[in-house]
């Protein structure tokens, strides 16, 4: 690879690419008599996410997501679930450090896309309000998160009823790039 004159080795910021992905990725068994926490709501069911903190996949996985775009490492680096301190934790804390550490490092979010996967129940009328949380816990505006949810179609773990999945992608830039 070919340096610009006047570089150095060590990365400097005005030598990062301004934008980058990060993909984020979670799965969780549901069991009965655990809570259904998405986007830090509560979704009245019978089942719920097994966890070490709150078990909300969707969270989980847009916090993955953001840490990797930045190589800040992974949510299980920064929130072990070895640690007593994480222990049923709202996972919108999670979210918080994320953005705080994004900052620190220079960078700003853009958007965050998310998908989650459940079989039961439906999920359309709890989104409004995830996305709403998911917005506040970041410092974003409404219009730059999105979640869907999608079936599992009766197949695998997640159309059995037996796991719930979230994918998530997200976009950052440095910041006072935009």
């Amino acid at each position: 690879m070919k340096r610009r004159p006047g570089r150095d080795k060590a990365t400097t910021k005005s030598s990062i690419h301004p934008f980058r992905i990060g993909i984020g990725h979670d799965v969780h068994r549901l069991a009965a008599g655990r809570k259904l926490i998405l986007g830090g709501v509560r979704i009245p069911f019978e089942k719920g996410s097994v966890g070490h903190s709150d078990g909300d996949a969707l969270a989980h996985a847009v916090c993955d997501a953001l840490l990797g775009a930045a190589a800040l490492g992974d949510i299980g680096t920064h929130f072990p679930d070895t640690s007593p301190r994480w222990h049923g934790v709202s996972s919108l804390r999670f979210l918080r450090h994320a953005r705080k550490l994004l900052k620190d490092a220079g960078w700003v979010i853009v958007n965050a896309d998310a998908t989650i996967s459940l079989e039961r129940p439906k999920l359309s009328p709890h989104i409004p309000e995830m996305r709403k949380k998911l917005a506040s816990a970041l410092g974003v505006k409404l219009d730059q998160i999105s979640v869907k949810a999608k079936t599992g179609e009766g197949v695998d773990a997640v159309g059995r009823g037996e796991a719930i999945r979230s994918e998530a992608v997200v976009m950052i830039a440095l910041i006072g790039f935009l």
